[in-house]
């Protein structure tokens, strides 16, 4: 019992310091939105939404336990959908830019775009297989076919 609570109080922790490593101490606002123009509105990069295709960023870390749990499906997604829509993962804590450029506050964090690059959902927190499908799928971008 005192191991099940244990383990519960380091994943809390865990999790908690990766939130509040994301957010700034002063509660600024980073990224997009400190500029002046709305999240959608970013610069093209390499973890940008791809131009005239379905996108979907995951932005976590190898190392967070949410993180490990999607990645799997995120490597999956990637097969399934390739040359259809972009799955792209993208790990903060080795480079915080996207992070401050997608004003993300917490890992992970999924935003999907549109074909026309501009964001139109956002959800924060693992993300299981079944829901993105129904989100890229509303994209207009059918789903895999069953194997």
């Amino acid at each position: 019992m005192k191991t099940k609570w244990t383990i519960s109080l380091v994943l809390a922790v865990a999790a908690a310091v990766a939130a509040f490593a994301l957010v700034r101490p002063d509660g600024a606002k980073v990224g997009p939105e400190a500029a002046g123009r709305p999240p959608q509105a970013v610069s093209q990069t390499a973890d940008s939404p791809s131009p005239g295709r379905v996108t979907m960023i995951d932005l976590g870390a190898d190392s967070c336990v949410p993180c490990k749990m999607m990645a799997p499906i995120i490597e999956e997604l990637k097969r399934e959908y390739a040359g259809r829509a972009d799955i792209i993962f993208h790990d903060v804590w080795k480079d915080p830019a996207p992070a401050k450029q997608y004003g993300i506050r917490a890992i992970p964090t999924q935003i999907f775009f549109d074909r026309q690059g501009r964001e139109v959902h956002r959800h924060v927190g693992f993300m299981d297989k079944k829901a993105i499908v129904e989100i890229l799928t509303r994209l207009g971008v059918p789903p895999p076919d069953p194997a």
